[in-house]
């Protein structure tokens, strides 16, 4: 079973039921988490130029620290998702 990186309507987690990585669901998800990565690379890089920034406002900081949470819960779903696989594969 696979952690997809993405939940259902109700915030559940989605798994799929297949050994194919090469599965077209499976080529899916790899790009979206592909997707997600980088997107929290730029998040993070923005937040690090905000935070240099000797004034900032509330609302620019809350703002930074929602998005930064954000791509914080997607990269460890994705990092649980590639340890059950690893783990699956021994």
């Amino acid at each position: 079973m696979r952690l997809l990186p993405w939940t259902n309507d109700f915030g559940a987690p989605c798994w799929l039921s297949t050994t194919n990585p090469d599965s077209r669901i499976s080529r899916m998800a790899d790009e979206v988490e592909a997707s997600m990565i980088a997107s929290a690379e730029e998040v993070l890089a923005e937040a690090r130029d905000l935070l240099a920034e000797s004034v900032v406002g509330e609302q620019e900081l809350r703002f930074a620290g929602t998005r930064l949470a954000e791509s914080l819960g997607d990269t460890l779903r994705i990092a649980a998702s590639r340890v059950a696989r690893l783990e699956s594969a021994e």
